[in-house]
């Protein structure tokens, strides 16, 4: 498959999730008062990455977050050259996901951006007001987990067809943890689409939510070296 049509199909599957994700959030996490919560929004992050596993994870592997290709290349899976394609198409279907996200929201009277479009945060912007600190480690250990996850899950001797299942459910649990820390990332894709449109404050706390995905990534890829079969 050439590698425009697989970029393609990562900018499609990142808009997907990115759009599904934080649209749950933005839309029906409280609305008005009875709303899906937490438990909703985490269950939306995950059913998005099941099901564009399912339709493109054939044509392109599935990435849909620049912390997973990073992570498979440090593991042997990918390509490194290949990385500049897809975290570029990753990054834009983050982009134009959160442009639409805002262009729909806008058409409330109520709507403001100082709700943060489901942006990242930490300090006075985490949804449980959580340090720097707290939000990196957390950052951290789970895109390590979710990268374990996602080369067991994909690995030629784990039971086939039920990788989407494992990984859409890990990030199920991932958000489960970890909104209330930062509202979750542990994709800087995702980061990046809602904060371009917020800018302010979700732009100049934006580097966190790159470089704790990317660092977290490598050390998963890492450890789950160790168990490789060779």
């Amino acid at each position: 498959m050439p590698l425009y049509k697989r970029s393609f199909a990562e900018f499609i599957g990142t808009f997907w999730l990115v759009f599904g994700g934080c649209g749950a959030a933005v839309f029906a996490a409280g609305f008005p008062v009875l709303g899906i919560g937490f438990a909703g929004v985490a269950l939306a992050f995950g059913l998005t990455v099941v099901t564009m596993a399912y339709a493109l994870g054939h044509i392109s592997g599935g990435h849909f977050n620049p912390a997973v290709s990073v992570g498979l290349v440090v593991g042997g899976r990918f390509p490194a050259a290949e990385l500049p394609a897809y975290i570029g198409a990753q990054v834009l279907g983050g982009i134009v996901a959160g442009g639409m996200l805002y262009l729909i929201a806008s058409g409330n009277a109520d709507f403001s951006l100082a709700g943060g479009l489901a942006s990242n945060g930490y300090g006075e912007h985490s949804p449980g007001g959580y340090s720097m600190l707290s939000a990196l480690l957390i950052e951290i250990l789970l895109t390590a987990v979710f990268i374990i996850v996602i080369m067991g899950a994909t690995d030629s001797r784990a039971p086939a067809g039920f990788a989407p299942l494992a990984i859409g459910l890990a990030l199920t649990l991932i958000h489960l943890i970890s909104i209330p820390i930062t509202n979750t990332s542990v994709n800087p894709a995702r980061s990046t689409g809602p904060a371009v449109f917020v800018g302010d404050w979700a732009l100049s706390q934006l580097w966190l939510f790159w470089v704790a995905p990317l660092v977290g990534a490598a050390i998963g890829a890492l450890i789950y070296r160790c168990f490789d079969k060779r």
